[in-house]
């Protein structure tokens, strides 16, 4: 997948952060009355995801590195869309029930305690660490984005997907952050419900693309590197 994909991701897909990942952007404090202000803090804060989506990237692209270096890219990515489709075909309350488990919600209790500490912070740079914590938070929609970021089997290629998903999730959360309160919660709950379809959706790329078919942009043909030194084209 080019970087483009990654932004067409963050872009679509971040309408589920208007219902799932609002709550934090709206709960960010006002450290003053200008408009300039909290513009620029709440710019930082989606900076600060973006650097963490970055470096998320960076490491799964070196992991896709090697299973590429060992003829796995196409079977990794019928892999991921596989997996998706069959967290999609599990009920909610099932999914629901695994996310209250103890380590979960110890988990959770710990983002919890650090963000509660860095919005403390009466300056707008704590607005970055804020962002750049929220980016490790558990995301049904970043954990696409590094699904992607390991099929490009490259660490720089990696890097520069998440880059671009995160900037791709920029103007919606911008948004959410800096308009959010203006949205009923009714509204961040349907813009919620859109978010199994455009999984289902990405599940099928992900497929098609681990395929080989030779279509342009959808499955390309990908060169595998064996151990060997060869290259073997589909």
């Amino acid at each position: 997948m080019e970087a483009w994909t990654g932004f067409l991701i963050g872009l679509f897909g971040s309408l589920h952060c208007i219902g799932m990942c609002g709550p934090i952007a709206l709960a960010l404090p006002l450290t003053s009355d200008s408009q300039i202000r909290i513009l620029f803090s709440r710019v930082l804060y989606n900076l600060g995801r973006i650097i963490t989506y970055t470096f998320m990237g960076l490491i799964l692209g070196a992991l896709g590195h090697r299973l590429y270096f060992w003829g796995f890219q196409n079977y990794l990515s019928i892999i991921i869309g596989v997996i998706i489709l069959i967290f999609l075909s599990i009920p909610k309350k099932i999914r629901t029930r695994f996310t209250q488990t103890g380590i979960a919600s110890a988990v959770l209790a710990g983002f919890r305690k650090i963000f509660s500490g860095f919005f403390r912070i009466q300056n707008d740079w704590g607005f970055l660490f804020i962002g750049i914590m929220n980016g490790f938070l558990p995301c049904g929609l970043v954990y696409a984005g590094l699904a992607g970021a390991i099929s490009t089997g490259d660490t720089i290629k990696g890097a520069l997907f998440m880059l671009s998903f995160g900037i791709g999730t920029f103007p919606v959360m911008l948004g959410v952050s800096f308009l959010g309160r203006y949205l009923s919660a009714e509204t961040r709950s349907k813009f919620a419900k859109l978010v199994p379809v455009f999984a289902f959706i990405l599940a099928l790329l992900f497929i098609l693309r681990g395929l080989n078919l030779g279509i342009p942009y959808i499955s390309p043909s990908i060169n595998l590197y064996t151990p060997e030194g060869t290259y073997i084209c589909h």
